[in-house]
């Protein structure tokens, strides 16, 4: 079974940003920020490494070093947490809480922790055919329909433009390649697919909530609306992310390599 359709994916991203930046209302994402533009040179980069990887196998180490490079990619194009609302310290009644100011350092750690953790997090749980492909879907419809929203909110704000079309791009290129995927699939999207979907979630999830600053007229709830996006996509990658999580631990007390392949992860589990 053919093993590149990461490829493919990574074409109807690319396809979907170029039409966009054809239409006139559309161009403003590139106008106002490099967001877009950064997120799309981090794919590639990101996607180069895993149809190597499809092909020669490299090592966790090589792949890890790939996955913190195209983060790195990120944060240079401006896609970085700079604020982090905690549940405490607010001092009001009901919902409150308040605003960590991320420092530079920090923002940086923090976002490459995060994008490179929601990566293996997409790239663990394609071990079932449409599965890795339909909760990039729902998490990208999700996180699309909120930052749609955000962008009627602000006034048409073009600074919002970037994660609505970050999330439908991805969006698309999941529900394109579904048909082809199902079981029996006639295609694999391999590690370029899954690690694309993994590291475009964490692109649209960061410029919709990582970098909104508060002020004298933000509430407690409207903060945590900001945070949909983010809440939305780790609801639905919960269960891979526990996967992760299991999987390391299992391994490393076997005394193997935390991103040894074994037949033991959740999906497999069920399966049987």
């Amino acid at each position: 079974t053919p093993r590149w359709g990461g490829l493919a994916m990574l074409g109807g991203v690319l396809a979907g940003v170029l039409l966009a930046y054809q239409l006139p209302a559309l161009r403003l994402a590139f106008d106002y920020s490099d967001e877009v533009v950064g997120a799309l040179v981090a794919v590639v980069v990101l996607g180069a490494v895993g149809v190597l990887d499809d092909r020669y196998e490299l090592d966790a180490i090589t792949k890890l070093a790939g996955q913190t490079t195209a983060a790195g990619v990120l944060v240079l194009a401006g896609v970085q947490w700079v604020t982090f609302w905690i549940p405490w310290g607010g001092g009001g009644t009901g919902i409150s809480g308040s605003f960590l100011i991320l420092g530079e350092t920090q923002g940086v750690l923090l976002t490459v922790v995060l994008t490179v953790a929601l990566i293996n997090a997409m790239n663990f749980v394609d071990g079932l055919d449409g599965l890795a492909a339909g909760i990039g879907l729902i998490a990208a419809s999700a996180t699309a329909l909120f930052a749609i929203g955000l962008v009627k909110a602000n006034g048409n704000d073009p600074g919002a433009y970037s994660p609505a079309l970050l999330a439908v791009v991805l969006a698309g290129a999941c529900l394109g390649f579904l048909p082809h995927n199902f079981n029996p699939a006639r295609i694999f999207m391999g590690d370029s697919g899954s690690m694309l979907i993994g590291l475009m979630l964490a692109a649209a999830t960061t410029t919709a909530s990582g970098r909104i600053l508060p002020d004298a007229d933000t509430s407690a709830t409207d903060v945590i609306a900001l945070f949909a996006p983010l809440l939305a996509g780790a609801a639905v990658v919960f269960v891979p992310l526990l996967d992760l999580l299991m999987a390391v631990v299992r391994r490393t007390r076997k005394g193997m390599s935390p991103f040894s392949p074994d037949k033991m992860h959740l999906h497999h589990r069920l399966l049987e």
